[in-house]
């Protein structure tokens, strides 16, 4: 192997990709459209596939060698899409692939109502696997906006005086769902005085192309005989969602939960 290619190998001189999206814009079920750029290097080299993927940052717990509980953050690509095979790109060369990354059900929402959630980080990955190496592009940020039925959700919150918290992704996987992917997204809402009860909401959502599974997590303030967390979940169809009043619907709930602060 002569010594430019030797370089290529360790990725000095190699090919490079950059990717640009069309459209950041998405929502879950939709689709990202883009075009991937691959430049040659110094030297030809061996392409022997292109992909691009979605990678959200998730939060891990573990057990550490003393029995305590540890917090970590991990990349995890959770959808990937193979859009190029093998080929001899020359030295210099420039090749463009156009492609469409379907977006899964379950991708955590970033954004409502214009604005980004806090703790969300998820965008498109992109891949060029070459022979002996492999080039990695930066990560392409997307705005998953909610879906109709979600929006409808996140609404009905924000009418009963609930405050938008914070948001976060967790490994794991919740019983009784539909949820395939290795981790779950929890919304969190900071309760109003109406709910004297309450602490905080947690609201996670998972959907597919036939319905949504909505679970709720709420956190109850301490008592003498009382506190800790109260779990609630249903179903919503996508389709006939807007026959609900969903601020009455969770209303009903909420109050049942923490209407009255339990001191005794």
């Amino acid at each position: 192997m002569g010594f430019k290619k030797l370089m290529a190998s360790l990725g000095a001189g190699g090919a490079s990709v950059e990717t640009e999206l069309f459209q950041s814009d998405v929502t879950p079920g939709g689709v990202v459209q883009g075009e991937v750029r691959i430049q040659g290097g110094s030297v030809e080299q061996r392409i022997q596939g292109l992909s691009v993927g979605l990678q959200a940052k998730v939060e891990v717990e573990r057990k550490d060698a003393q029995g305590n509980d540890v917090e970590y953050h991990q990349d995890i690509e959770f959808h990937t899409q193979q859009i190029g095979g093998e080929f001899e790109l020359r030295a210099g060369a420039v090749h463009n692939v156009p492609f469409a990354l379907e977006v899964p059900w379950e991708t955590p929402v970033t954004m409502f109502m214009g604005r980004h959630l806090t703790g969300m980080n998820v965008g498109v990955t992109t891949e060029l696997q070459i022979a002996r190496a492999v080039d990695k592009g930066d990560l392409d940020p997307v705005n998953v906006h909610p879906l109709p039925a979600q929006e409808a959700l996140l609404d009905a919150f924000g009418r009963l005086g609930f405050r938008f918290h914070g948001a976060d992704l967790e490994k794991g996987h919740l019983r009784s769902t539909r949820q395939r992917l290795p981790f779950y997204q929890e919304i969190e809402f900071r309760s109003p005085s109406q709910y004297p009860g309450l602490k905080e909401v947690e609201l996670t959502f998972v959907a597919d192309g036939r319905g949504m599974d909505v679970v709720m997590e709420m956190d109850k303030k301490p008592g003498l005989f009382g506190g800790g967390d109260t779990y609630r979940s249903f179903e919503m169809d996508l389709q006939s969602y807007q026959q609900t009043d969903w601020a009455d619907y969770l209303h009903r709930w909420l109050a049942e939960v923490g209407g009255k602060r339990n001191w005794f």
